[in-house]
């Protein structure tokens, strides 16, 4: 039996020595945003494996870093695709007040509203309901709900308007 000589197999420190930044070149020009996190990762998963042969370590490394490159940028483009709406931007406390103080003004000036007019309106415009249903929830004719309707709608116009003044 002839004995062949064997070439030692380098160590995993000297295989990371020697191909990691080969393998950080390699995924970014496959398009990593990246890089050095794909190649690292290769080097892990070949560290946690056993290969049945210790020369296809290199291999493996190239490959493990194409497949790590494809779903990274896989999974970019899909976040991109599904990317949420920007919120909407925050508004100041001041307006919130500025707001509120219109609501409130708004309120009682349908407060002041005789009884008839007020139920029209907050039945059309709170409860959406229409000019038949609210005749009825009131007990008058469909004309009388837009006589008190259209009458609010000018009273609120003609306070809101006194108070801006």
């Amino acid at each position: 039996m002839i004995d062949t000589p064997t070439m030692a197999q380098p160590s995993f420190s000297e295989l990371f020595a020697a191909q990691y930044r080969p393998l950080v070149r390699l995924a970014g020009l496959l398009g990593a945003d990246d890089p050095e996190d794909i190649a690292q990762e290769a080097f892990a998963r070949l560290h946690v494996r056993r290969l049945r042969d210790d020369a296809a370590a290199l291999a493996y490394l190239r490959a493990t870093v194409c497949n790590l490159t494809r779903n990274r940028l896989r999974h970019l483009r899909l976040v991109r695709l599904r990317r949420p709406d920007p919120p909407e931007p925050a508004r100041s406390s001041e307006h919130d007040v500025l707001v509120a103080e219109e609501h409130r003004e708004l309120l009682a000036a349908v407060d002041r509203l005789p009884r008839r007019q007020r139920e029209a309106l907050v039945l059309r415009y709170w409860l959406d309901l229409s000019e038949r249903e609210i005749a009825d929830a009131m007990g008058v004719s469909p004309g009388s709900v837009k006589t008190h309707a259209s009458r609010a709608l000018a009273a609120l116009g003609k306070t809101l308007k006194e108070e801006d003044a």
